[in-house]
Protein backbone atom coordinates (compact mmCIF):
# COMPACT_ATOMS: atom_id res chain seq x y z
CA UNK A 1 0.00 0.00 0.00
CA UNK A 2 1.49 3.34 -1.07
CA UNK A 3 1.91 5.99 1.62
CA UNK A 4 0.76 8.80 -0.63
CA UNK A 5 -0.32 11.14 2.16
CA UNK A 6 3.11 10.82 3.77
CA UNK A 7 4.97 11.57 0.53
CA UNK A 8 2.69 14.49 -0.29
CA UNK A 9 3.18 15.84 3.23
CA UNK A 10 6.98 15.60 2.97
CA UNK A 11 6.98 17.46 -0.34
CA UNK A 12 4.49 20.04 0.88
CA UNK A 13 6.27 20.71 4.16
CA UNK A 14 9.75 20.99 2.62
CA UNK A 15 8.44 23.22 -0.16
CA UNK A 16 6.54 25.38 2.31
CA UNK A 17 9.53 25.78 4.62
CA UNK A 18 11.87 26.69 1.75
CA UNK A 19 9.36 29.25 0.50
CA UNK A 20 8.91 30.68 3.99
CA UNK A 21 12.62 30.98 4.74
CA UNK A 22 13.43 32.55 1.37
CA UNK A 23 10.88 35.29 2.06
CA UNK A 24 12.39 36.43 5.39
CA UNK A 25 13.53 40.05 5.24
CA UNK A 26 17.28 40.28 5.92
CA UNK A 27 16.85 43.75 7.43
CA UNK A 28 14.47 42.25 10.00
CA UNK A 29 17.03 39.55 10.79
CA UNK A 30 19.83 42.12 11.14
CA UNK A 31 17.80 44.21 13.56
CA UNK A 32 16.93 41.14 15.65
CA UNK A 33 20.63 40.29 15.86
CA UNK A 34 21.41 43.85 16.96
CA UNK A 35 18.76 43.71 19.69
CA UNK A 36 20.01 40.32 20.89
CA UNK A 37 23.61 41.54 21.09
CA UNK A 38 22.48 44.67 22.94
CA UNK A 39 20.60 42.41 25.38
CA UNK A 40 23.43 39.99 26.12
CA UNK A 41 23.83 41.30 29.68
CA UNK A 42 20.07 41.57 30.24
CA UNK A 43 17.48 38.92 31.01
CA UNK A 44 15.91 37.32 27.96
CA UNK A 45 12.53 35.60 28.19
CA UNK A 46 11.32 33.29 25.44
CA UNK A 47 7.54 33.00 25.07
CA UNK A 48 5.69 30.41 23.03
CA UNK A 49 2.70 28.12 23.42
CA UNK A 50 2.42 24.52 22.22
CA UNK A 51 4.78 23.63 19.39
CA UNK A 52 5.90 27.25 19.12
CA UNK A 53 6.91 26.91 22.75
CA UNK A 54 9.04 23.87 21.90
CA UNK A 55 10.74 25.88 19.16
CA UNK A 56 11.33 28.62 21.74
CA UNK A 57 12.88 26.16 24.19
CA UNK A 58 15.27 24.91 21.51
CA UNK A 59 16.32 28.50 20.77
CA UNK A 60 16.67 29.31 24.48
CA UNK A 61 18.99 26.33 24.89
CA UNK A 62 21.27 27.60 22.13
CA UNK A 63 21.27 31.13 23.55
CA UNK A 64 22.33 29.63 26.88
CA UNK A 65 25.14 27.80 25.07
CA UNK A 66 26.22 31.19 23.70
CA UNK A 67 26.35 32.67 27.21
CA UNK A 68 23.08 34.64 27.19
CA UNK A 69 21.02 35.02 30.39
CA UNK A 70 17.92 33.32 28.99
CA UNK A 71 14.72 31.87 30.44
CA UNK A 72 11.56 30.23 29.16
CA UNK A 73 8.09 31.34 30.21
CA UNK A 74 6.41 28.89 32.55
CA UNK A 75 9.55 27.48 34.17
CA UNK A 76 9.65 27.77 37.95
CA UNK A 77 13.09 29.43 37.91
CA UNK A 78 12.08 32.24 35.53
CA UNK A 79 12.79 35.58 37.26
CA UNK A 80 10.94 38.88 36.99
CA UNK A 81 11.42 40.70 33.71
CA UNK A 82 11.93 44.45 33.92
CA UNK A 83 12.99 47.57 32.08
CA UNK A 84 15.44 46.90 29.29
CA UNK A 85 15.09 43.12 29.45
CA UNK A 86 14.11 41.32 26.25
CA UNK A 87 11.08 39.19 25.46
CA UNK A 88 11.04 37.07 22.31
CA UNK A 89 7.50 35.91 21.58
CA UNK A 90 6.84 33.20 18.99
CA UNK A 91 3.31 32.85 17.61
CA UNK A 92 2.35 32.07 14.04
CA UNK A 93 -1.04 33.75 14.32
CA UNK A 94 0.15 36.52 16.63
CA UNK A 95 -3.13 36.13 18.51
CA UNK A 96 -2.41 33.30 20.96
CA UNK A 97 -3.86 34.70 24.18
CA UNK A 98 -1.11 33.57 26.54
CA UNK A 99 1.66 34.98 24.32
CA UNK A 100 -0.18 38.26 23.78
CA UNK A 101 -0.95 38.66 27.49
CA UNK A 102 2.67 37.98 28.43
CA UNK A 103 3.83 40.55 25.86
CA UNK A 104 1.34 43.09 27.24
CA UNK A 105 2.78 42.60 30.73
CA UNK A 106 6.30 42.92 29.33
CA UNK A 107 5.36 46.18 27.67
CA UNK A 108 3.98 47.50 30.98
CA UNK A 109 7.37 46.98 32.66
CA UNK A 110 9.24 48.52 29.69
CA UNK A 111 10.82 45.32 28.44
CA UNK A 112 11.85 45.17 24.79
CA UNK A 113 9.75 42.82 22.68
CA UNK A 114 10.57 40.92 19.52
CA UNK A 115 7.71 39.07 17.84
CA UNK A 116 8.25 36.17 15.47
CA UNK A 117 4.97 35.72 13.63
CA UNK A 118 3.33 35.34 10.24
CA UNK A 119 1.10 38.34 10.90
CA UNK A 120 2.93 41.60 11.73
CA UNK A 121 -0.37 43.48 12.14
CA UNK A 122 -1.65 41.02 14.74
CA UNK A 123 -2.11 41.86 18.42
CA UNK A 124 1.37 40.50 19.16
CA UNK A 125 2.95 42.30 16.23
CA UNK A 126 1.50 45.62 17.36
CA UNK A 127 2.94 45.17 20.86
CA UNK A 128 6.44 44.45 19.61
CA UNK A 129 9.32 46.85 19.17
CA UNK A 130 10.49 44.64 16.32
CA UNK A 131 8.82 41.93 14.21
CA UNK A 132 10.41 39.19 12.15
CA UNK A 133 7.86 37.85 9.69
CA UNK A 134 8.12 34.09 9.21
CA UNK A 135 5.42 33.02 6.79
CA UNK A 136 3.48 29.90 7.54
CA UNK A 137 -0.21 30.23 8.06
CA UNK A 138 -2.27 31.18 5.05
CA UNK A 139 -5.34 31.78 7.20
CA UNK A 140 -6.13 32.21 10.85
CA UNK A 141 -8.01 29.57 12.80
CA UNK A 142 -11.46 30.77 13.82
CA UNK A 143 -10.72 30.01 17.47
CA UNK A 144 -7.80 32.21 18.58
CA UNK A 145 -7.00 30.48 21.85
CA UNK A 146 -4.42 27.69 21.43
CA UNK A 147 -5.74 25.53 24.26
CA UNK A 148 -9.33 25.78 23.05
CA UNK A 149 -8.20 24.76 19.54
CA UNK A 150 -6.57 21.67 21.05
CA UNK A 151 -9.64 20.79 23.12
CA UNK A 152 -11.96 21.30 20.15
CA UNK A 153 -9.67 19.38 17.79
CA UNK A 154 -9.30 22.26 15.35
CA UNK A 155 -6.51 20.97 13.10
CA UNK A 156 -5.82 21.10 9.39
CA UNK A 157 -5.05 18.39 6.82
CA UNK A 158 -1.69 17.57 5.20
CA UNK A 159 0.44 20.19 6.96
CA UNK A 160 -1.55 21.29 10.02
CA UNK A 161 -1.88 25.07 10.23
CA UNK A 162 1.13 25.79 12.39
CA UNK A 163 3.48 23.20 10.89
CA UNK A 164 5.12 25.34 8.19
CA UNK A 165 5.50 28.27 10.58
CA UNK A 166 6.92 26.16 13.41
CA UNK A 167 9.48 24.29 11.29
CA UNK A 168 10.44 27.51 9.50
CA UNK A 169 10.83 29.31 12.83
CA UNK A 170 13.03 26.49 14.13
CA UNK A 171 15.30 26.59 11.07
CA UNK A 172 15.36 30.40 11.15
CA UNK A 173 16.36 30.52 14.81
CA UNK A 174 18.98 27.77 14.46
CA UNK A 175 20.46 29.68 11.52
CA UNK A 176 20.44 32.83 13.62
CA UNK A 177 22.50 30.99 16.24
CA UNK A 178 25.19 30.29 13.63
CA UNK A 179 25.34 34.01 12.78
CA UNK A 180 25.52 34.89 16.49
CA UNK A 181 28.37 32.39 16.95
CA UNK A 182 30.27 34.13 14.16
CA UNK A 183 29.70 37.65 15.48
CA UNK A 184 30.53 36.71 19.06
CA UNK A 185 33.57 34.68 18.08
CA UNK A 186 32.13 31.64 19.88
CA UNK A 187 33.29 28.17 18.94
CA UNK A 188 31.33 24.94 19.13
CA UNK A 189 33.78 23.77 21.78
CA UNK A 190 33.00 26.80 23.96
CA UNK A 191 29.29 26.17 23.52
CA UNK A 192 29.76 22.51 24.39
CA UNK A 193 31.42 23.54 27.65
CA UNK A 194 28.19 25.30 28.66
CA UNK A 195 26.02 22.30 27.74
CA UNK A 196 24.30 20.46 30.60
CA UNK A 197 26.48 17.79 32.14
CA UNK A 198 23.50 16.13 33.83
CA UNK A 199 20.65 15.22 31.50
Amino acid sequence: MAITKFNRAVEGIIGGVLSSLSSIDEAQVEKMIDILLESRDKRILIIGVGRSGLVGKAFAMRLMHLGFNVYVMGETITPAIGKGDLIIAISGSGTTKLAVTAAEIGKEVNARIIAITSFPDSDLGKLAEHVVVVRGRTKLAREKDYFLRQIMGVHEPLAPLGTIFEISALVFLDSLVVELMHRLGETEEEMKNRHATIE
